[in-house]
């Protein structure tokens, strides 16, 4: 973190170090910078200024929140009516990211900021993607991986981050993860121990013959009914649950109507839970540039959040003095 100069608040900084040094990192990092720019919402992290130093090392600048849920929920145990809060505000923040035509990929307690009035913010949109009908990749933090990214390494969508966010719900819960893998084989089997193994329409998505031998040589189990995996949960907590983590991505709850369940009838409001005024320009994720043209365009783009008039030569600035952060490598 770091002191905001003109405000005197404090702020949390994000280093890139050497964006420029390749097409792979410049390309990720115009796609994080891009992203910071469009997404505004309530929920979601914002972005206040952007420093470039002479190294051309890249500093995000965004808003501070005290703590994260990760940490938070190490300090405490988390009182039933912080969870339906807080839950309430992760997926009205997703609600709004994934209308936009975004999946965060990587939901965790540590990407969910939280200040001392209990607001909520998601952050750290490094990941993020186009909502693409073919992907593929090893993405988020293994725990809290949606089992679609595990079985198919293909088609997934925005229903990941619903995946991700009953894993949070339940680890608020429980103060522990929920499926603690050591790695994807022993993630997958620990899904299977309450959910049951997986249907055959499921299974049947399955693109890697590999991935599809070892489901189908996995014990076949059934699932564990929610009620008995977690006795003292709200019943209607427990509907909401075993509507996030199914194994059909196709059947599971939208942030949308998720909003809606009864168990967030308190916090629910549809006027207020808006979604994104347009959808995220995806055109240059599929391009294939050397450094040079993404470092123009990025310097476009930082010109654009600056409002200054000069050309792409100029250097942008920032009012954290640089001088004092040369380590800074908080996470937004």
């Amino acid at each position: 973190s770091a002191g905001d100069q003109l405000t005197r608040q404090s702020v949390a900084v994000k280093k890139i170090m050497r964006p420029f040094s390749s097409s792979v990192l410049a390309k990720r990092t115009y796609r994080e910078l891009k992203l910071l720019k469009h997404l505004r919402h309530e929920n979601i992290i914002s972005m206040s200024d952007i420093f470039i130093s002479p190294l051309e090392d890249i500093y995000f600048v965004t808003e501070l929140l005290g703590t994260d849920l990760h940490r938070l929920r190490q300090s405490r145990p988390l009182e039933k009516q912080f969870i339906q809060y807080f839950l309430y505000q992760i997926l009205r923040g997703l609600k709004y990211v994934h209308s936009a035509g975004v999946i965060h990929r990587d939901l965790k307690p540590s990407n969910i900021v939280i200040n001392e009035n209990c607001d909520l913010k998601i952050c750290d949109f490094g990941l993020a993607r186009v909502q693409d009908p073919q992907m593929t990749g090893y993405v988020s933090t293994r725990y809290y991986r949606a089992p679609e990214i595990m079985l198919t390494w293909q088609k997934y969508d925005v229903a990941v981050d619903i995946w991700s966010t009953g894993c949070i719900f339940a680890e608020m819960f429980e103060g522990t993860p929920l499926f603690p893998g050591k790695d994807h084989v022993d993630q997958f089997s620990i899904i299977t121990e309450l959910l049951g193994t997986p249907p055959d329409d499921v299974i049947q998505t399955i693109g890697s013959e590999n991935t599809l031998r070892f489901v189908q040589m996995l014990p076949r189990r059934e699932p564990v009914p929610f009620s008995t995996r977690f006795p003292s949960i709200d019943p209607l907590a427990i509907d909401l649950l075993e509507k996030m983590l199914v194994f059909d991505p196709r059947k599971r709850i939208t942030a949308t109507e998720a909003l809606a369940h009864p168990y967030l009838e308190t916090y629910h409001d549809e006027a207020d839970e808006p979604g994104a005024e347009s959808v995220f320009d995806w055109s240059f994720n599929d391009a294939d540039l050397p450094v040079e043209e993404w470092k123009v365009m990025m310097y476009n783009e930082i010109l654009d959040f600056l409002n200054v008039a000069d050309g792409p030569t100029a250097v942008p600035h920032t009012s954290v003095a640089a001088a004092e952060i040369p380590a800074a490598g908080s996470t937004s």
